[in-house]
């Protein structure tokens, strides 16, 4: 009777181990690290999302900005995170894409380091000027830096903003200067007087501004037009082929997240985005929502460093 029992109880903590992952996560709030400034593409996509995430999950879903380094301050942060699925991350084509080319000694490795939940979405990026920067369209600046080598200053706000500004001197054959920002929201006010005359910023940045008149919208770096700036002519349309460009945002955890965790967080992220308010919500801010699985976006990550190796190659950017 004795080692009848003794056999139930380890039965019994046998099944009590094996529960579902998924039904006991989460068991404390989720933490969602935004690796660039407050009021950024990426965090407002994040804020987005995390209401929605929040009811699925029956905990709260907390956004936390962790900016600085292109980046990769709060991704590697993440990275070294216990894998449990409370500490999440919200990354980019900048942050998981760009730094394999961009630098010589990434911090992390965006594949071996991370594991894929979801492809969230694509952002509206929009490729504005000054209002000193005489005309108010893109010929009319490349007119100009032509005119004045070495006059025009570009925010350089992050490693795509490096990456739009060498292939549009390469295509365009101008000379511009590279100024560096911590995000194209710490670059907005000094582009609104003059002293950096070109940034490439997030739809939801610029888009105010370029309405009122105290910006030039010279053009949308999509294949078609952007519904929230109309008036703004894609980069074909203002008279330069040839630059290719992604921005993509995706939800990922640290290494080696259970299987169950992953799953549920990537298809409560798939229903949410699914969700009519939802997708109004992002897509005024310039946001294509996307939603995927885990082996969809892993696959994407993959492919996206290798055009963005290409790219870079192409544009004669050099790893520092």
């Amino acid at each position: 009777m004795e080692k009848l029992a003794g056999k139930s109880w380890t039965l019994g903590l046998f099944m009590l181990i094996a529960l579902p992952v998924a039904a006991q996560y989460p068991v404390r709030p989720v933490r969602i690290i935004v690796p660039f400034v407050a009021g950024g593409p990426g965090d407002t996509l994040t804020r987005a999302i995390s209401e929605p995430l929040s009811r699925a999950l029956g905990q709260p879903v907390v956004v936390e900005n962790k900016p600085g380094a292109d980046g990769t301050i709060g991704t590697a942060d993440v990275a070294k995170a216990v894998p449990d699925g409370h500490v999440l991350l919200m990354g980019s084509a900048n942050a998981l894409s760009a730094v394999m080319v961009l630098r010589k000694s990434p911090p992390y490795d965006p594949i071996a380091d991370f594991t894929p939940i979801s492809h969230v979405g694509n952002s509206t990026f929009v490729l504005a000027a000054a209002p000193n920067v005489p005309g108010t369209t893109l010929t009319d600046l490349i007119n100009y830096s032509r005119a004045n080598p070495g006059k025009v200053n570009f925010a350089a706000a992050n490693p795509t903003s490096l990456l739009v500004a060498a292939q549009i001197k390469a295509l365009a054959k101008i000379d511009m200067v590279n100024v560096p920002y911590k995000g194209d929201v710490a670059a907005v006010p000094d582009l609104l007087a003059g002293r950096v005359q070109l940034l490439v910023a997030g739809a939801n940045v610029v888009r105010q501004h370029i309405r009122d008149g105290k910006l030039h919208g010279l053009a949308t770096l999509l294949d078609a037009r952007s519904p929230l700036l109309p008036d703004v002519p894609t980069l074909g349309e203002a008279g330069l082929t040839g630059v290719a460009f992604s921005s993509w945002n995706g939800l990922v955890g640290p290494a080696k997240m259970p299987r169950a965790v992953v799953d549920r967080l990537s298809r409560e992220l798939v229903v949410a985005l699914k969700r009519p308010e939802v997708r109004e919500q992002l897509e005024r801010v310039g946001f294509q929502p996307v939603g995927t699985s885990p082996e969809a976006f892993g696959v994407f990550m993959k492919e996206q460093i290798d055009v963005w190796r290409r790219l870079a190659r192409e544009a004669g950017i050099q790893a520092e």
